[in-house]
């Protein structure tokens, strides 16, 4: 967990992704919807940790198509992936975009989520 705040993210997550969240499925419903509306699939990642809930092993890439599900959100947010010759739901955090032609907002929305989780932040 990381002690420095960053002014900037803080703001947005508390104006734009929490606001009027009053309990953990909405804050979770809230970062849904905006990983949903702001990252552009497909895009290309690739592991930067390893999970015990998943099986993608460091620096593996990935395709990454679209959010899961909100119910598999209501913990953590996850993602679909193309894994060998399945879909499954991963961990968000667990990866860092890799693609050259990423726009903006997919790179902020990430980095959003990945900072949220080094807070210590929780739902």
């Amino acid at each position: 967990m990381s002690s420095s705040k960053n002014t900037e993210i803080e703001e947005r997550i508390y104006k734009d992704i929490v606001v009027d969240c009053y309990d953990e499925l909405e804050r979770s419903t809230g970062w849904h919807c905006y990983l949903d509306d702001r990252l552009a699939f497909p895009f290309e990642a690739e592991c930067c940790q390893e999970l015990t809930v998943s099986p993608l092993k460091m620096k593996e890439r990935v395709v990454v198509t679209g959010m899961a599900d909100q119910d598999y959100c209501e913990a953590t947010m996850q993602v679909q992936i193309k894994w060998l010759d399945r879909t499954l739901a991963v961990p968000l955090v667990q990866l860092e975009a890799c693609s050259d032609d990423l726009d903006d907002e997919t790179v902020e929305a990430i980095g959003d989520w990945h900072y949220w989780v080094e807070q210590g932040y929780r739902f």
